[in-house]
């Protein structure tokens, strides 16, 4: 249902373009920032959402997307591409790109999928966001927990887990935190350079 949401928003963002675009005579511009290697489901899911709107892709719409294959510091750059093409909304996916946008623009309107965006500092609130940045919160921090007691049902022996997570993604820290938080057993050591801890 977030997935649908923030594809909703996403189209909602771009509709009223429509009217300037036409008064510009060009197509309406779309960038897109992902962490991966190509497009998700949500990108063809955001395809088909315009479509059903009656964006023609090549005609009233250009989708521009970056993909960060992996390396979330490639972020700045890609958005600084997309900014100076120029894109009419950015659309980024995942904290640490939706921060990347947050630092390069203040006036292109974003619409970010992320896991805490109150907690990453990108919004002022879920209600009243402000600024240029809008989207939705995945409270991914939330699931670690349950994570956690899932893998503890389903493997009754578990003594020892290990995480591998970003250290550079707030939400990432939450979520490891909310994990030692809520387990019974005591944590040996401390997140390590690697990103791994145990």
């Amino acid at each position: 249902m977030k997935r649908r949401h923030f594809i909703a928003i996403c189209a909602a963002m771009i509709t009223p373009l429509r009217a300037h675009a036409e008064d510009q005579l060009r197509a309406a511009r779309l960038g897109v920032v992902a962490q991966g290697t190509s497009a998700d489901d949500t990108t063809v899911g955001l395809r088909k959402e315009l479509t059903e709107r009656g964006w023609v892709e090549g005609r009233d719409l250009v989708i521009e997307e970056r993909y960060a294959a992996g390396d979330a510091t490639r972020f700045p750059a890609l958005i600084a591409e997309l900014i100076a093409l120029p894109v009419d909304v950015l659309v980024t996916q995942g904290t640490p790109a939706s921060l990347a946008a947050k630092r390069q623009t203040t006036t292109v309107p974003v619409v970010l999928q992320s896991g805490d965006p109150i907690g990453a500092g990108l919004v002022a609130s879920l209600s009243h966001p402000g600024g240029n940045l809008t989207g939705t919160s995945l409270l991914s921090s939330d699931f670690s927990v349950k994570w956690l007691e899932i893998l503890k049902e389903t493997m009754p022996g578990l003594h020892r887990v290990a995480v591998l997570w970003n250290p550079d993604n707030a939400v990432n820290a939450r979520e490891v935190e909310g994990m030692r938080a809520d387990s019974a057993e005591p944590w040996s050591g401390a997140p390590r350079a690697s990103g791994k801890t145990e």
